[in-house]
Protein backbone atom coordinates (compact mmCIF):
# COMPACT_ATOMS: atom_id res chain seq x y z
CA UNK A 1 0.00 0.00 0.00
CA UNK A 2 1.45 3.24 -1.18
CA UNK A 3 0.96 5.30 1.99
CA UNK A 4 2.65 8.41 0.49
CA UNK A 5 0.07 8.40 -2.35
CA UNK A 6 -2.69 7.81 0.55
CA UNK A 7 -1.16 11.21 2.65
CA UNK A 8 -1.42 13.25 -0.84
CA UNK A 9 -4.76 12.81 -0.80
CA UNK A 10 -4.79 11.32 -3.93
CA UNK A 11 -6.24 7.69 -3.42
CA UNK A 12 -10.06 7.61 -2.35
CA UNK A 13 -10.90 4.00 -3.09
CA UNK A 14 -9.14 2.49 0.01
CA UNK A 15 -11.88 -0.57 0.46
CA UNK A 16 -9.98 -3.51 2.19
CA UNK A 17 -6.92 -2.08 2.50
CA UNK A 18 -4.47 -3.25 5.11
CA UNK A 19 -3.19 -0.63 7.02
CA UNK A 20 -2.68 -1.74 10.69
CA UNK A 21 -0.62 0.18 12.34
CA UNK A 22 0.01 2.86 10.07
CA UNK A 23 0.18 6.63 11.19
CA UNK A 24 -2.46 8.50 9.45
CA UNK A 25 -2.71 11.01 12.34
CA UNK A 26 -4.07 13.90 11.03
CA UNK A 27 -4.55 13.72 7.19
CA UNK A 28 -7.13 14.40 5.22
CA UNK A 29 -9.58 11.17 4.68
CA UNK A 30 -12.85 12.72 3.82
CA UNK A 31 -14.89 11.01 1.69
CA UNK A 32 -12.34 7.95 1.38
CA UNK A 33 -13.86 4.55 1.02
CA UNK A 34 -12.51 2.77 3.87
CA UNK A 35 -14.96 0.06 3.93
CA UNK A 36 -13.62 -3.26 5.32
CA UNK A 37 -10.27 -1.66 5.79
CA UNK A 38 -8.03 -3.55 8.32
CA UNK A 39 -7.19 -0.52 10.49
CA UNK A 40 -6.25 -2.12 13.75
CA UNK A 41 -3.41 -0.41 15.93
CA UNK A 42 -3.59 2.36 13.35
CA UNK A 43 -3.09 5.93 13.88
CA UNK A 44 -6.15 7.93 13.03
CA UNK A 45 -5.80 11.00 15.74
CA UNK A 46 -7.14 14.67 14.13
CA UNK A 47 -8.01 12.93 11.32
CA UNK A 48 -10.38 14.27 8.88
CA UNK A 49 -13.03 11.23 8.10
CA UNK A 50 -15.78 13.58 7.34
CA UNK A 51 -18.51 11.41 5.05
CA UNK A 52 -15.93 8.34 5.22
CA UNK A 53 -17.46 4.89 4.75
CA UNK A 54 -15.66 2.34 7.22
CA UNK A 55 -18.49 0.09 7.25
CA UNK A 56 -17.65 -3.37 8.47
CA UNK A 57 -13.64 -2.02 8.99
CA UNK A 58 -11.64 -3.60 11.84
CA UNK A 59 -10.65 -0.62 13.94
CA UNK A 60 -9.69 -2.48 17.03
CA UNK A 61 -6.86 -0.05 18.76
CA UNK A 62 -7.44 2.17 16.65
CA UNK A 63 -6.43 5.84 17.53
CA UNK A 64 -8.89 8.29 16.91
CA UNK A 65 -8.21 11.08 19.44
CA UNK A 66 -9.69 14.56 18.09
CA UNK A 67 -10.77 13.39 15.24
CA UNK A 68 -13.80 14.32 12.50
CA UNK A 69 -15.34 10.67 12.31
CA UNK A 70 -19.04 12.21 11.45
CA UNK A 71 -18.74 9.10 8.98
CA UNK A 72 -20.50 5.39 8.67
CA UNK A 73 -19.64 2.93 10.44
CA UNK A 74 -21.94 0.19 10.08
CA UNK A 75 -20.86 -2.98 11.93
CA UNK A 76 -17.14 -1.31 12.26
CA UNK A 77 -15.34 -3.16 15.04
CA UNK A 78 -13.49 -0.66 17.41
CA UNK A 79 -13.25 -2.52 20.46
CA UNK A 80 -10.14 -0.94 22.56
CA UNK A 81 -10.17 2.13 19.53
CA UNK A 82 -9.11 5.53 21.38
CA UNK A 83 -11.80 7.83 20.14
CA UNK A 84 -11.32 10.57 23.39
CA UNK A 85 -12.66 13.86 22.06
CA UNK A 86 -13.88 12.66 19.06
CA UNK A 87 -16.52 14.42 16.61
CA UNK A 88 -18.96 11.59 15.94
CA UNK A 89 -22.08 14.05 15.89
CA UNK A 90 -24.63 12.34 13.29
CA UNK A 91 -22.34 9.53 12.85
CA UNK A 92 -24.09 5.86 11.32
CA UNK A 93 -22.44 3.35 13.72
CA UNK A 94 -25.54 0.52 13.49
CA UNK A 95 -24.20 -3.02 14.59
CA UNK A 96 -20.99 -1.10 15.57
CA UNK A 97 -18.71 -2.69 18.58
CA UNK A 98 -17.32 -0.08 20.72
CA UNK A 99 -16.74 -2.52 23.88
CA UNK A 100 -13.72 -0.65 25.88
CA UNK A 101 -13.48 1.68 23.86
CA UNK A 102 -12.37 5.05 25.16
CA UNK A 103 -14.75 7.93 24.47
CA UNK A 104 -14.09 10.66 26.88
CA UNK A 105 -15.24 13.72 25.84
CA UNK A 106 -16.74 12.50 22.65
CA UNK A 107 -20.19 13.45 21.08
CA UNK A 108 -22.56 11.47 19.85
CA UNK A 109 -25.32 14.05 19.49
CA UNK A 110 -27.77 12.94 16.73
CA UNK A 111 -25.52 9.29 16.15
CA UNK A 112 -27.20 5.99 15.05
CA UNK A 113 -26.09 3.64 17.19
CA UNK A 114 -28.90 1.27 16.78
CA UNK A 115 -27.90 -2.47 17.67
CA UNK A 116 -24.67 -0.74 18.63
CA UNK A 117 -22.75 -2.75 21.62
CA UNK A 118 -21.34 -0.50 24.28
CA UNK A 119 -20.87 -3.27 27.12
CA UNK A 120 -19.71 -2.12 30.11
CA UNK A 121 -18.43 1.59 28.30
CA UNK A 122 -17.61 4.45 30.27
CA UNK A 123 -19.64 7.37 29.00
CA UNK A 124 -19.94 9.67 31.62
CA UNK A 125 -21.08 12.66 30.78
CA UNK A 126 -20.81 12.11 26.78
CA UNK A 127 -23.15 13.86 24.80
CA UNK A 128 -25.17 11.72 23.46
CA UNK A 129 -28.58 13.95 22.91
CA UNK A 130 -30.93 12.32 20.40
CA UNK A 131 -28.84 9.51 19.64
CA UNK A 132 -30.66 6.31 18.15
CA UNK A 133 -29.78 4.01 20.68
CA UNK A 134 -32.66 1.62 19.90
CA UNK A 135 -31.79 -1.98 20.87
CA UNK A 136 -28.12 -1.29 21.81
CA UNK A 137 -26.65 -2.96 24.24
CA UNK A 138 -25.21 -0.68 27.41
CA UNK A 139 -25.37 -2.84 30.38
CA UNK A 140 -23.29 -2.07 32.80
CA UNK A 141 -22.32 1.06 30.90
CA UNK A 142 -21.36 4.04 32.99
CA UNK A 143 -23.76 6.88 32.08
CA UNK A 144 -22.72 8.69 35.04
CA UNK A 145 -24.01 12.92 34.02
CA UNK A 146 -24.69 11.41 30.63
CA UNK A 147 -26.90 13.82 28.11
CA UNK A 148 -29.63 11.46 27.00
CA UNK A 149 -32.12 13.81 26.20
CA UNK A 150 -34.43 13.07 23.44
CA UNK A 151 -32.82 10.06 23.07
CA UNK A 152 -34.35 6.88 21.56
CA UNK A 153 -33.55 3.80 23.79
CA UNK A 154 -36.59 1.49 22.51
CA UNK A 155 -35.72 -2.07 23.79
CA UNK A 156 -32.09 -1.27 24.98
CA UNK A 157 -30.65 -3.27 27.49
CA UNK A 158 -29.29 -0.76 30.68
CA UNK A 159 -28.73 -3.76 32.83
CA UNK A 160 -26.63 -3.20 35.61
CA UNK A 161 -25.97 0.35 34.30
CA UNK A 162 -24.91 3.59 35.86
CA UNK A 163 -27.43 6.16 34.85
CA UNK A 164 -26.41 8.57 38.24
CA UNK A 165 -27.52 12.31 37.39
CA UNK A 166 -27.96 11.28 33.89
CA UNK A 167 -30.63 13.96 31.76
CA UNK A 168 -33.10 11.38 30.35
CA UNK A 169 -35.36 14.21 29.62
CA UNK A 170 -37.61 13.25 26.71
CA UNK A 171 -36.29 10.01 26.04
CA UNK A 172 -37.66 6.97 24.59
CA UNK A 173 -36.94 4.02 26.93
CA UNK A 174 -40.08 1.96 25.87
CA UNK A 175 -39.28 -1.28 26.15
CA UNK A 176 -35.54 -0.71 28.03
CA UNK A 177 -34.33 -3.27 30.46
CA UNK A 178 -32.92 -1.03 33.12
CA UNK A 179 -32.61 -4.22 35.86
CA UNK A 180 -30.69 -3.22 38.66
CA UNK A 181 -29.35 -0.20 36.89
CA UNK A 182 -28.53 3.00 39.17
CA UNK A 183 -31.14 6.47 38.49
CA UNK A 184 -30.03 8.00 41.48
CA UNK A 185 -31.38 11.44 40.63
CA UNK A 186 -31.70 10.92 36.96
CA UNK A 187 -33.98 13.65 35.06
CA UNK A 188 -36.92 11.79 33.25
CA UNK A 189 -39.15 14.47 32.91
CA UNK A 190 -41.46 13.41 29.84
CA UNK A 191 -39.11 10.43 29.39
CA UNK A 192 -41.64 7.67 27.81
CA UNK A 193 -41.64 4.48 30.12
CA UNK A 194 -44.11 1.87 28.57
CA UNK A 195 -42.97 -1.56 29.29
CA UNK A 196 -40.08 -0.87 30.74
CA UNK A 197 -38.30 -3.44 33.11
CA UNK A 198 -36.56 -1.32 36.13
CA UNK A 199 -36.52 -4.39 38.43
CA UNK A 200 -34.29 -3.81 41.63
CA UNK A 201 -33.21 -0.59 39.96
CA UNK A 202 -32.03 2.00 42.19
CA UNK A 203 -34.90 5.28 41.87
CA UNK A 204 -33.79 7.16 45.31
CA UNK A 205 -34.50 10.71 44.10
CA UNK A 206 -35.60 10.26 40.72
CA UNK A 207 -38.66 12.38 40.35
CA UNK A 208 -41.45 9.93 38.06
CA UNK A 209 -44.24 12.26 38.46
CA UNK A 210 -43.81 14.04 35.29
CA UNK A 211 -43.04 10.62 33.23
CA UNK A 212 -45.33 8.99 30.10
CA UNK A 213 -46.65 5.69 31.61
CA UNK A 214 -45.74 5.76 34.72
CA UNK A 215 -48.22 3.14 35.38
CA UNK A 216 -45.97 0.76 33.75
CA UNK A 217 -43.16 1.50 35.53
CA UNK A 218 -44.78 0.43 38.84
CA UNK A 219 -45.88 -2.64 37.05
CA UNK A 220 -42.38 -3.20 36.08
CA UNK A 221 -41.47 -2.97 39.41
CA UNK A 222 -44.04 -5.45 40.65
CA UNK A 223 -44.20 -2.89 44.32
CA UNK A 224 -48.18 -2.00 44.96
CA UNK A 225 -48.54 1.85 45.61
CA UNK A 226 -47.77 2.00 49.07
CA UNK A 227 -44.46 -0.01 48.60
CA UNK A 228 -42.97 2.70 46.70
CA UNK A 229 -43.16 5.26 49.19
CA UNK A 230 -39.33 5.95 50.66
CA UNK A 231 -38.97 4.54 54.44
CA UNK A 232 -38.20 7.89 56.56
CA UNK A 233 -35.57 6.13 58.34
CA UNK A 234 -33.94 3.49 56.28
CA UNK A 235 -32.35 3.88 52.89
CA UNK A 236 -34.09 2.55 49.93
CA UNK A 237 -33.59 1.45 46.26
CA UNK A 238 -37.52 2.61 45.35
CA UNK A 239 -38.79 5.76 43.69
CA UNK A 240 -40.25 8.38 45.88
CA UNK A 241 -43.24 9.93 44.60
Amino acid sequence: MNIDAIRSGKVKQLSGADLEDEDLSGQNLQGVNLAGARLIGTDLSRANLAGASLDGANMVGCQLVAANVRASLVGANLMQANLTEADLRGSNLRGANLMRASVSRASFAGAFLSGANLMGVNLQGVDLRGADLRGANLSGANLHGANLSQVDLQGALLNEANLEEADLKGANLAGASLCGANLLCAELENANLDGVNCADACLVGTNLDRTVNRLDLKLALKQPEIALKQPETEPSYRPTL
